[in-house]
């Protein structure tokens, strides 16, 4: 079984899946509590725009995407906070808007081409060298802005107003975890892909609600549980020869199934 580890693109894609493992329900945990839940896919269809910028210009996808996705999260930020727009219309108006622009794109650069699909559900045999470096500074940059504002995500994804009060600067916050966000979908897409990204950020952290009795538990259990689903589903992918993504977020779903039916009983 271990012979899977001979080949150079599998022990990259168990690298990037681990990282992706990791730092997608950290986020993820943020984003559900903040009732952001439909940020994840509004930025991974945003992503979406990216990688078709970075195709059409034969600039790297990955460098594209998360581009694009942080100037957009600030953008929907500026607009859920300006009051004139309900926070999801303005999610709406992204989702939407990128997808159009972006199959624009698409068929000016001659419509889907196998690296596009790749994005689009995920492909192990695709993660470059150069995606793993990418992948692994950005990840480290992104954990240690977790680890130094911890407390301040934690106050203000639970109650805005009264980290104003204790002298927290919430608008910064708030665009902080939405940046993050951004970063998290770009750099997880190799793996899950850009239709299924959304999913390995919010339903390892739902799985972990249903056992967790505080937030910390909430992360240490959804880490677990996106880790079980990325390993157990490149493994089952490979030897299987299924889609990676869509095995991933199916194990995802097995294993939040069995935490509602072990909540019950």
């Amino acid at each position: 079984m271990l012979e899977i580890f001979q080949y150079d693109f599998m022990i990259r894609a168990f690298i990037a899946g681990t990282i992706t493992g990791v730092i997608a329900p950290i986020i993820g945990s943020f984003l559900v509590v903040r009732r952001l839940s439909l940020m994840a896919e509004t930025l991974a269809h945003v992503s979406l725009l990216g990688v078709a910028i970075g195709l059409f210009a034969g600039v790297q996808p990955v460098i594209t995407a998360t581009a694009t996705a942080v100037l957009a999260s600030l953008g929907i930020e500026k607009i859920r906070t300006g009051k004139k727009i309900f926070g999801e219309s303005a999610l709406a108006l992204f989702f939407s808007g990128s997808l159009a622009v972006a199959s624009i794109l698409i068929s000016l650069s001659n419509g889907f081409r196998s690296s596009l699909f790749s994005f689009l559900f995920g492909s192990v045999t695709t993660v470059t060298q150069t995606d793993l470096v990418l992948i692994a500074v950005l990840a480290f940059i992104l954990v240690a802005a977790v680890f130094l504002t911890y407390k301040e995500l934690f106050l203000v994804s639970f109650d805005e107003e009264l980290a104003q009060t204790g002298g927290i600067n919430a608008r910064l916050i708030n665009l902080i975890l939405v940046i993050l966000a951004a970063i998290t979908v770009s750099l997880s897409i190799r793996i899950v892909g850009i239709l299924l990204i959304g999913a390995l950020m919010i339903i390892p952290v739902v799985t972990a609600v249903q056992m967790a009795k505080s937030f910390k538990q909430v992360l240490v259990y959804s880490i677990v549980a996106s880790l079980l689903s990325v390993i157990s589903g490149l493994f089952i992918s490979y030897y299987l020869d299924l889609p990676s993504g869509g095995t991933i977020v199916c194990i995802a779903l097995g294993l939040f199934l069995i935490s509602l039916i072990a909540r019950r009983k």
